[in-house]
């Protein structure tokens, strides 16, 4: 079925403790997404965050991210309304206050958790029988992080480090209630994340989640089950990832991130691996999978290495981790991420699988016909974009590119005015990069929202390479109106991407 979305992050709604979050802006949004006649949310990964406050450095591939727990959906006796007003943030609505969201948030929480009665005691009891195996490693870790220090697990002490059993049982008992805490905070948030996909589905919308394919250092993962990965004797890694010299960094990427011991995992099945992706399958109801090349061949650098150059190609588990993750999801709703480079082994990889593949319009103007991110050449099997999460927004592209590509640009989509840079409701070479993907064979087009409101570079989500101030971006309640509903509404209707009743 033909469809169109919208790219917005939970972080950046609408909310009054610094963040967007599961609350009224949530539902507002939803609400919008069926005014303009687009069915996909598209979100990035709901996980929680450690460096550098991005999505993709979870401390948990499992454990959700309690800054979007919605503190005035708790009931009076949790938290009071006066208590709530002194937790609200009174700085701009535009950019996303971390360091306030932190504290509110965990306030709220830890206030809530200390007025449970015993209704709410069972409740949370069956919560973590029916999550146990992944909920009791992260409730110990958190709390560890907490009374041991945000560094991580690598410099703990080191009967904590290794896992003793008898230390960890001395500290469960003497940090009872604080891990008590932390199971709470996730039955919050899982219940709190089930409404809100409900109410999103109950409205013809269907939710786009986002696994990023590794995990931090700094998590519960590595320090739970460091046998899946590639460690020293110290538990240090021994290769690490990244990706080789590409349009976005000549000297490649070096996310530094623990490599899996593919060999080791495939002796039972991937079962750790099958887990979080099942996990996630359930949490949305599309899932993409982030650097998808890196399952067919990943690049591999040395630990303590300069920059990626040094790094080389290694084999992934292939075909043989979806033949396991079929076993429990036969059909798993499942976009690939297969953006950079994709040689013949990578496309024949994303044809067995039969997932959908990802274009760019950023990505198509590089002088060749045969750029496969050029509309003409889509497949119907693709999710087309104007920008990612990566991308500047469409109209700081066309502001940066040199005049020769952009006057090529203007012509590929029709476009014959002088007023290419105009923003707002009036953008209208931006409305016409609408239409060109909008009327393509593609499946599934996706827009950030600040393409759909034609703003500058300014409001971009991330800079990859850039360690700080990403990740901020937020809409309010002005910037929905910043969008043309009717015109992309009909447009929706015009290129037939309307279903599920959604009019």
């Amino acid at each position: 079925m033909r469809k169109s979305g919208i790219l917005l992050p939970v972080s950046a709604l609408t909310g009054e403790y610094g963040i967007g979050d599961f609350g009224k802006g949530a539902l507002h949004f939803i609400d919008f997404l069926r005014s303009t006649a687009c069915s996909v949310w598209q979100i990035l990964p709901i996980t929680t965050i450690g460096m550098g406050n991005s999505p993709y450095s979870g401390v948990s591939t499992f454990g959700g991210n309690y800054l979007f727990v919605d503190l005035t959906a708790f009931p009076e006796r949790w938290i009071s309304q006066a208590e709530l007003a002194a937790l609200k943030y009174n700085g701009t609505p535009y950019r996303v206050n971390y360091a306030h969201a932190k504290w509110a948030k965990k306030e709220g929480l830890k206030l809530a958790f200390s007025r449970l009665n015993d209704d709410d005691r069972a409740e949370l009891q069956s919560f973590a029988a029916q999550n146990a195996d992944w909920l009791e490693d992260y409730a110990v870790y958190m709390a560890l992080k907490e009374t041991e220090g945000e560094g991580g697990w690598m410099h703990w002490p080191e009967k904590l480090r290794l896992r003793d059993p008898a230390t960890l049982k001395a500290y469960r008992k003497q940090y009872a209630d604080l891990i008590e805490f932390y199971r709470f905070e996730q039955m919050v948030f899982f219940k709190q994340w089930r409404a809100l996909k409900r109410y999103a589905n109950e409205n013809g919308v269907e939710v786009f989640g986002d696994l990023p394919i590794y995990v931090a250092e700094d998590s519960v993962d590595v320090w739970a089950h460091p046998e899946l990965f590639l460690l020293d004797k110290n538990l240090r890694p021994t290769k690490v990832a990244g990706v080789p010299p590409d349009y976005f960094a000549e000297d490649g990427q070096l996310w530094g991130n623990p490599l899996y011991d593919y060999k080791r995992m495939e002796k039972d099945g991937f079962g750790w691996f099958v887990r979080r992706i099942v996990h996630n399958l359930d949490l949305y109801d599309i899932l993409r999978i982030d650097h998808f090349r890196g399952l067919h061949r990943y690049w591999a650098v040395p630990a303590g290495a300069a920059t990626a150059k040094e790094g080389a190609w290694e084999e992934g588990p292939q075909m043989k981790l979806w033949k396991e993750v079929r076993k429990v999801v036969p059909n798993p709703r499942i976009v690939a991420e297969d953006l950079g480079i994709i040689d013949d082994g990578v496309v024949q990889y994303l044809a067995d699988t039969g997932f959908p593949g990802m274009r760019v319009f950023q990505f198509a103007f590089d002088g060749f016909k045969e750029n496969p991110h050029l509309p003409y050449n889509y497949i119907r099997n693709t999710v087309a974009y104007s920008a990612t999460h990566d991308n500047t927004t469409t109209l700081g592209w066309l502001y940066e590119l040199n005049p020769e590509t952009r006057a090529e640009v203007l012509r590929y989509i029709d476009f014959a005015g002088n007023d290419w840079g105009t923003g707002g409701r009036n953008a209208t070479a931006v409305k016409s990069i609408w239409r060109t993907l909008l009327s393509s064979v593609a499946d599934t087009v996706i827009f950030p929202l600040q393409d759909l409101c034609a703003y500058g570079g300014d409001t971009r989500l991330n800079i990859p390479g850039v360690a700080e101030g990403n990740w901020e971006f937020r809409a309010t309640l002005g910037t929905l109106e910043d969008v043309d509903v009717e015109f992309l509404r009909y447009l929706n209707v015009l290129y037939g991407r309307v279903n599920g009743g959604i009019c």
